[in-house]
């Protein structure tokens, strides 16, 4: 069953269905009056400069994104709010590094005596390493371990009574549909995925395409981000701190040749890992690869602030409201247009951290905790600015106690309903529900769940190292009684999103802008006011596996 909850039982029932008395939110005058001072107007001007086409799409580390990174430092500076970043300054420099394979790549493969033809880039892609310049597999058998879950409290291990030691990983994309949606998202991760390939012995790892179509195009490079004495820090194609000699992806008709030769029927196993029993198996084919990959780093910053609490003691811990900064850059051109400026995504979300940062200025009487506003680097080049601070953050990361996130969210139509993804993982679900019903907004359940959007954001960094999260999205509700929004979206995504399209001239609705800061400024504030910090639900599937972190 599909549930929409109505506002009657917003503050009384959380998403995951347990029934959690709570009391109405109360908010003291002089915050709301200082709440009603948003105005749209600043919204869009925010989002006007930082999709200015000056700014040449804010790719990390290019002159564009520093001049969004000086923007933000001076709003902030403007605001009183305080440096929070390295030595006093608003910025944590972030090394992240570009990663190109040489020409002369070598990729066999064989069953038995009999060699496999295969076409680079058609069949097969080999994938440069972050950390080893150069890296060599020789006659490795495969092995099929589904879609390389390793998830034994959830009674599914792709792993169970399969020796890949010494061995390359074929896996593909997805989660048994016995998973939830969230957890499904997580377990798709693809750090998660190289780190179970890696503790196990493998040597590398193949991600196998179940559709025709093309390989992925690697001439502009691969990124990760590189942590304080070099070594690569997070990426999404090198397991961390392993010595993995191989990561590839092959084309759908490749992998059926491979099952094949090993007498499976890809359709059956399929049809058993999607139903929940793991299919897998060793291959009969034998690979070997050796490869060369050139380097570029590049510098570039998340940009940090603070509002100091008013409690002695509660001012130490931190309540994150953050964005990513960066964008695509120019890219090839689209209907004439080249520069992607990226004014929903995700200029939209940064002008809403100001803009909440400029309630908490105002306020004579700040809330308990400190408030830390965190705009990132990396987001479009794989979540890396986020893992950089969730890593190594500049305040100590136990005294981190939440992160709600706001991340391109969709103000093209009135604000009428919310999806807070995560929420139901934790107590901050509470805070959620009841700003939601103080502002007369429907609190719903992702309507589109296979975007695994909880995974694809800068909060999933702040999970992972043990910190409750929320990433705040647009529901389904309309003024019209349709409640069709996300359709609307979908087809606003087609002709919008990730293309030079996306600028200030597109569709906003400010006032929902407006709504939406105010609503995410709710949910922080209650939760900088709860001398009682967030925790995950008891038995929580992210509790259990990154809660002591």
């Amino acid at each position: 069953m599909k549930f929409f909850f109505s506002l009657s039982i917003l503050a009384s029932v959380s998403l995951t269905g347990t029934a959690q008395a709570q009391a109405p939110l109360t908010v003291p005058a002089p915050v709301k009056q200082v709440l009603d001072q948003v105005q749209p107007a600043a919204i869009k001007a925010h989002i006007a400069y930082l999709a200015d086409d000056r700014l040449q799409g804010r790719q990390a580390g290019t002159p564009g994104y520093q001049m969004a990174v000086d923007y933000v430092t001076k709003q902030l500076k403007s605001l009183g709010v305080q440096p929070a970043g390295e030595g006093g300054t608003y910025v944590q420099k972030i090394k992240l590094r570009k990663a190109f394979l040489k020409p002369g790549a070598i990729f066999t493969a064989r069953e038995g005596q009999t060699a496999t033809p295969l076409t680079a880039g058609q069949d097969y892609i080999i994938y440069p390493s972050p950390e080893l310049p150069a890296t060599t597999v020789t006659d490795a058998p495969l092995a099929f371990a589904g879609f390389g879950i390793s998830a034994p409290e959830l009674g599914y291990d792709d792993y169970a009574g399969l020796d890949v030691k010494g061995k390359v990983v074929v896996i593909v994309r997805g989660a048994p549909r016995t998973f939830a949606s969230t957890v499904a998202s997580a377990s798709q991760d693809l750090s998660g995925i190289l780190q179970a390939a890696a503790k196990r012995g493998a040597v590398g790892l193949i991600v196998a395409s179940t559709r025709a179509g093309a390989l992925p195009d690697l001439k502009r490079g691969t990124y990760s981000v590189l942590g304080p004495k070099g070594k690569v820090a997070a990426s999404r194609t090198f397991a961390v701190s392993s010595q993995q000699q191989l990561y590839a992806a092959v084309s759908a008709a490749t992998l059926q040749r491979l099952m094949q030769t090993a007498g499976l029927d890809t359709a059956t196993v399929f049809a058993s890992m999607k139903g929940g029993k793991p299919a897998s198996s060793p291959l009969k084919t034998i690979v070997s690869a050796s490869a060369q990959s050139t380097y570029q780093d590049i510098e570039s910053y998340n940009v940090v602030g603070k509002v100091t609490g008013s409690d002695a003691t509660l001012r130490k811990e931190y309540v994150v409201h953050s964005a990513h900064l960066d964008h695509l850059g120019i890219t090839a051109p689209v209907k004439g247009d080249s520069i992607n400026n990226g004014a929903h995504d995700n200029a939209s979300g940064v002008a809403c951290v100001l803009e909440i940062a400029k309630i908490y200025s105002k306020l004579k009487e700040k809330p308990k905790r400190s408030m830390l506003f965190v705009f990132m680097t990396g987001e479009e080049l794989g979540l890396l600015g986020s893992a950089a601070f969730a890593a190594n953050p500049t305040v100590p990361k136990a005294s981190i106690v939440a992160d709600v996130n706001m991340d391109m969210p969709t103000i093209i139509a009135p604000l009428l309903s919310v999806v807070a993804l995560g929420g139901q993982h934790s107590t901050l679900l509470e805070p959620v529900a009841r700003a939601a019903a103080y502002m007369g907004i429907a609190l719903e359940p992702d309507p589109e769940p296979e975007q695994n959007r909880f995974i694809r954001s800068d909060q999933y960094n702040f999970v992972t190292a043990g910190i409750p999260a929320l990433h705040i999205k647009y529901g389904n509700k309309t003024a019209d009684g349709k409640n069709n929004l996300s359709e609307e979206v979908q087809k606003w995504r087609a002709v919008t999103y990730h293309k030079p399209q996306d600028d200030i001239n597109g569709a906003f609705d400010f006032e929902a802008g407006k709504k939406y800061v105010q609503f995410c400024f709710l949910i922080g504030y209650q939760v900088a006011q709860n001398p009682v910090r967030p925790t995950w639900n008891k038995g929580d599937f992210f509790g259990q596996r990154y809660g002591s972190r």
